[in-house]
């Protein structure tokens, strides 16, 4: 490879996406391969290859071999999570924010703390791509809840019973008991998916209209995998 052709290639690749391709051909490898034909596969020089081994192994990676008799990476090898891409950080970051302005605060905090924890592990380069993005969330609109959604999460992790009251569209209320399984985030509101005692049917509540709410201590009595499981195939299959 000339020159020319690896000076493209660096512009279309950031190093970090080259590193992470590095680990990925490595796995595909169980027996030593030769730093020619790693290189070869990569579309880079023999010297960046050697390069960027070398680096990878000032990492912590458990590349094993040298120059000559080629290199393997030992089995059980997890990436850091300093091996992210350009586009996976730019994800991340963008999540994080829109979690941080969701309004459970405790899920909210841990995405902030969780951006941290990565930011504090990531290189120099990295970190300051994850400072900088350019990926901003809006300002939160629509309803608030007056209920702790950190109790609605609980209890689906949990598979237990939520009791609470209701009021529908048109400001009726009822009291329910419900096998939540699952909390869907939306752009104005947020939506809990169960089973409802009373309807005896899946339910979609909005959490805005939800007061009083009680977490119990009963599991309920299906796994929540599994209500999930039928939950979705109701929705492809709407009832008539």
């Amino acid at each position: 490879m000339d020159l020319a052709q690896e000076t493209g290639k660096s512009e279309n690749m950031s190093r970090s996406e080259r590193l992470l391709d590095l680990i990925q051909i490595l796995r595909r490898h169980r027996r030593p391969v030769s730093g020619r034909t790693l290189a070869g596969e990569m579309g880079v020089s023999v010297r960046t290859l050697y390069r960027d081994i070398a680096t990878l192994q000032g990492q912590g990676a458990p590349i094993e071999g040298e120059a000559g008799l080629g290199y393997v990476l030992k089995p059980g090898f997890m990436l850091p999570p300093l091996m992210f891409t350009d586009e996976e950080i730019e994800a991340i970051v963008l999540g994080s924010r829109w979690v941080a302005k969701q309004p459970d605060t405790r899920l909210s905090a841990a995405a902030t703390d969780a951006l941290a924890k990565i930011a504090a592990v990531l290189p120099d380069d990295l970190r300051e791509g994850l400072d900088t993005t350019a990926l901003l969330v809006g300002p939160r609109t629509g309803p608030t809840e007056g209920i702790d959604l950190s109790l609605v999460r609980q209890a689906i992790r949990n598979e237990r019973k939520l009791s609470f009251l209701y009021r529908d569209a048109g400001g009726s209320a009822s009291e329910r008991m419900v096998w939540p399984f699952a909390l869907g985030f939306f752009d104005k509101v947020r939506v809990v998916a169960a089973w409802c005692e009373m309807r005896q049917d899946f339910r979609h509540f909005r959490t805005d209209r939800i007061s009083g709410l009680n977490a119990t201590d009963m599991r309920y009595p299906r796994r929540r995998q599994a209500l999930l499981k039928e939950w979705r195939t109701t929705l492809d299959n709407p009832r008539r």
